[in-house]
């Protein structure tokens, strides 16, 4: 998760990544998205079979539970990301109904 989180920083604003779990690497990459789901599906699309156990990171929060919902589908392990969104106990709960651990920064990661 360390490692994912390092990599958002570097990936311009409004971003999702996709990090293998074996290897540091991104297996998939959406950003410069108006809508963070939208960067989701794309860097879940991406990542494709890698994304089963993999991590997930978002370079701010998620204002809604539809990614971490959509992330589930594709088996992700373990989400990354700002936190200190209205919505938290949505996708804290959609993280929980789907056993995927998720960690809360309190940091923003993107850039302009």
């Amino acid at each position: 998760m360390k490692i994912a989180w390092k990599f958002i920083m570097r990936i311009p604003s409004n971003s999702i990544i996709v990090v293998d779990r074996d290897l540091p690497m991104t297996r998939g990459i959406g950003s410069r998205q108006t809508s963070r789901v939208r960067a989701t599906k794309i860097a879940l699309e991406q990542a494709k079979k890698f994304a089963k156990g993999g991590i997930l990171a978002s370079d701010s929060f998620f204002p809604f539970d539809d990614s971490v919902k959509l992330s589930a589908k594709y088996g992700i392990g373990a989400i990354i990301e700002q936190g200190d969104s209205i919505n938290d106990k949505e996708s804290i709960k959609a993280a929980n109904e789907a056993e995927i651990p998720m960690v809360f920064t309190h940091r923003r990661a993107f850039w302009h």
